[in-house]
């Protein structure tokens, strides 16, 4: 693992805020020369720990209104049950993330979608899925806060 200075810690964090920051405003941001601050983030890059840069959206505003939390349970956790699941449910557009769990259920999906009526369209996808057994939905009435940012 990779052994992150107080430098690549503050480059870290602005990033993580602001993505598209220019390399001087982040240099100066992150008191360092644009030529240091260029060769780091290229380092943090070429490590993996900056992953990727994205957009993150609105959901509102793309008529993705509601978020659901749905556990599932399958039939078994053999790994070609397990395989074949996960093959299927990252072909789901609706569903945002997907999570192995320990506990009573085997996975919980964080899925968005226009409204009650378009979950019960993607709910009946969700219960097609290889070993399928049982589910339980759980609507997020509220958001209270949201971060992509990881603590550094």
């Amino acid at each position: 693992m990779t052994k992150l200075d107080d430098t690549d810690r503050r480059i870290l964090r602005i990033l993580q805020r602001r993505g598209r920051i220019s390399n001087a405003d982040l240099a100066q941001e992150a008191n360092v020369s644009s030529s240091a601050c260029h060769r780091r983030v290229q380092r943090l890059e070429a490590e993996g720990i900056i992953r990727d840069y994205v957009a993150l959206l609105d959901p509102r505003h793309l008529d993705r209104r509601a978020t659901v939390f749905v556990e599932v349970t399958l039939t078994s956790q053999a790994d070609d049950i397990l395989a074949a699941f996960e093959k299927a449910v990252r072909n789901m557009p609706d569903v945002l993330e997907c999570h192995l769990m320990a506990g009573k259920a085997d996975y919980i999906l964080k899925v968005v979608s226009a409204d009650t009526d378009h979950f019960a369209e993607v709910h009946r996808q969700l219960v097609r899925l290889p070993g399928v057994q049982t589910m339980q939905s759980s609507f997020a009435m509220r958001t209270v806060f949201k971060t992509t940012a990881l603590p550094v």
